[in-house]
């Protein structure tokens, strides 16, 4: 059973309240607590020692992606972050130093984003290092994005460039909250996650939440510079678009909205962001799975992204 089949497994019969308005299934449950213009977002992660770091990773570079990576989540629903639980696992013989480091690498990027960290939890995990991080953020009614909008016809996008993330960027990376709050707020975007587990994997969540297929263009997808230095140099690495589409831990956004507004979103992105690439990859069409094209025509994509378990 791969993790998809368990998350599966496992909430299929979950309790709910009145509360709730979206729950398991998205990048962030929605939560009304009554307040009369904003949504509560709910969120936890967490991060593994030998999984998402290694011994020999800076102690700061750990904490930060610790929190990074909800914050990326939260960006997934156009919301802004408030407030962080930190629950830290050690192993027996841990150095106190070390852990402080990695509260000062977790520190300085919530200050950034203006997250408080307000408690949590200390325990001891057997011979290796856990990190768990719930989250709350808001977002204003009627402006969070869901995996479940995609409609046929849309146009697909992604920020910045794909795959070799273990080059550095899977320690390093931006959460793009400003971007994602900037979209929701100016165009209708119909569907939005960030991409954790890569391209191929985490656009078919999509897709299986709003019940359609993508078409892809294979020289669209921006594939990364250490993507095709890796593929270049190391003979048994992979082909770099199939790096940009699997390595996952890119945590870029994807979205879709209706393919009329494509155009406007370019050009007016280019200059509030222009620094950071946009591209049009494809477009959502009727059906399911993912087709690539390339020169040779069009082929049902069996790649997927990366998934615990398998």
């Amino acid at each position: 059973m791969n993790e998809f089949d368990l998350i599966a497994q496992l909430t299929r019969a979950l309790p709910t309240n009145p509360s709730v308005v979206t729950g398991a299934g998205d990048d962030c449950a929605v939560l009304d607590m009554g307040a009369p213009d904003r949504l509560l977002l709910f969120k936890t992660d967490a991060v593994v020692e030998g999984f998402h770091f290694t011994r020999e990773t800076p102690p700061e570079k750990i904490g930060r992606k610790a929190l990074a990576r909800g914050l990326s989540d939260i960006a997934a629903m156009a919301g802004a972050p408030t407030a962080a639980l930190v629950t830290i696992a050690l192993p027996e013989g841990y150095d106190p130093g070390v852990v402080g480091r990695i509260y000062d690498g977790m520190n300085a990027l919530a200050r950034e984003h203006g997250v408080a960290i307000v408690g949590g939890e200390t325990t001891t995990n057997p011979e290796r290092l856990l990190i768990s991080i719930a989250l709350i953020g808001s977002v204003a009614r009627g402006k969070a994005v869901l995996r479940s909008g995609a409609k046929a016809g849309d146009a697909i996008f992604v920020t910045g460039d794909l795959g070799g993330s273990l080059a550095g960027k899977n320690l390093d990376f931006e959460p793009r909250l400003a971007e994602a709050r900037w979209l929701a707020d100016r165009f209708s975007i119909h569907a939005m996650m960030d991409l954790s587990d890569g391209l191929a994997g985490d656009l078919r969540h999509i897709l299986k939440a709003s019940g359609v297929g993508a078409e892809l263009s294979k020289s669209a997808i921006p594939i990364s510079r250490a993507a095709r230095v890796r593929a270049r140099e190391n003979t048994a690495a992979k082909p770099a678009p199939l790096a940009a589409l699997t390595d996952g831990e890119d945590f870029e956004l994807v979205f879709t909205l209706a393919s009329r507004d494509a155009v406007k979103l370019l050009d007016t992105w280019r200059e509030k962001f222009p620094e950071l690439k946009l591209s049009c990859i494809g477009k959502i069409v009727a059906g399911e799975g993912i087709q690539i094209r390339d020169k040779s025509g069009s082929h049902r994509l069996a790649a997927h992204g990366y998934e615990h378990f398998r």
